[in-house]
């Protein structure tokens, strides 16, 4: 016998403010609480140090996620100069003490080779794996790992303020990029070392920090739910995003409903419609899509171009009916 799945078939992106202290998974696991949902997955983990942006997926949303993981993302970074510790963050133990002698000029003067296409080794405090096992792993247990610089991009590197021996920073990067390493990277360009002394993620893609909402209120929300599955979600699903919110940034098709249940059933679009931004410029030959029915706006999913012209279904949506 089939077990019963336990709570709602909900769908949709919460941009929630992660508190300091918590790890990413465990704020998803409160999410998921909060909403009573069946399914929840987050979009690229925070340390317990940094605050901010983390983006929960629900439900359908799930299948969306890796596009959010792909996204650039911007910080705002306090680096202390004068301290190296082994993490490159305050959760480390210092490891190296240096007086700070460099002026708010020098700190200036160095940002400039950070920005643009450059290479970066990941930290070894890092969840980037080595022969299936995240580097923390080996680092905690005093190993080093050799690591390759690999290529990120900093679109932009700016000075928030200057009080030394404290720099705040704003930066807007790739996927990818190791906002530790680049401050320890800064502390040794200066001769000083630093490390990251809080970090605070304001946007991931395009989604604004004003759009966040702290852990917090989710919760207060459902604090006097005695039973879930008879609780009135109705304020708390409001806070949603849609469930393409992730994929916004694609151009769109527009297909009728014969040609997207196809779709829906691992048929191609042999003969596609153009593809359009939101802007309402042409997307032609776009390499990815998303789909909707152009009589209703429902959203499908995602489809993919093959070099033989057909768009085929990439990640789709299980609706009622569609099966």
């Amino acid at each position: 016998m089939a077990r019963k799945t336990r709570g709602r078939a909900i769908d949709g992106v919460i941009l929630v403010d992660k508190p300091i202290g918590e790890s990413s998974n465990r704020i998803l696991q409160q999410v998921k609480r909060a909403f009573y949902a069946q399914k929840a997955g987050h979009t690229g983990a925070l340390d317990p140090l940094a605050t901010g942006m983390l983006p929960v997926c629900l439900g359908e949303s799930t299948k969306f996620a890796q596009f959010l993981l792909d996204a650039d993302k911007a910080y705002r970074v306090v680096a202390e100069l004068g301290i190296r510790t082994n993490t490159s963050d305050a959760d480390g133990e210092v490891v190296e003490r240096k007086d700070v002698h460099v002026t708010a000029e020098q700190v200036q003067q160095a940002l400039p080779q950070f920005r643009g296409d450059i290479k970066q080794v990941p930290s070894m405090f890092s969840a980037l794996k080595h022969e299936g096992k995240p580097l923390y792993d080996y680092a905690r247990r005093g190993i080093t790992i050799e690591r390759e610089a690999r290529p990120i991009t900093i679109y932009s590197l700016e000075v928030v303020s200057i009080d030394l021996p404290f720099v705040t920073l704003d930066v807007r990067c790739s996927k990818g990029t190791y906002i530790r390493s680049l401050v320890d990277d800064l502390g040794q360009a200066l001769g000083c070392g630093a490390y990251v002394k809080s970090l605070h993620r304001t946007a991931v893609g395009d989604y604004p920090s004003a759009d966040m909402v702290p852990l917090a209120d989710l919760q207060a929300m459902v604090a006097e739910r005695d039973d879930p599955a008879a609780f009135d979600y109705a304020a708390l699903d409001a806070l949603l995003l849609p469930i393409d919110a992730p994929v916004t940034q694609l151009p769109q098709m527009l297909v009728t409903q014969e040609d997207g249940y196809a779709l829906l059933h691992g048929q191609p679009l042999s003969e596609p419609p153009e593809p359009i931004y939101e802007s309402g410029e042409r997307a032609v030959a776009a390499p990815l899509v998303r789909i909707r029915i152009q009589a209703t706006g429902q959203f499908l999913g995602v489809a993919e171009r093959r070099p033989t012209g057909e768009y085929w279904p990439k990640r789709v949506l299980v609706l009622p009916g569609s099966q």
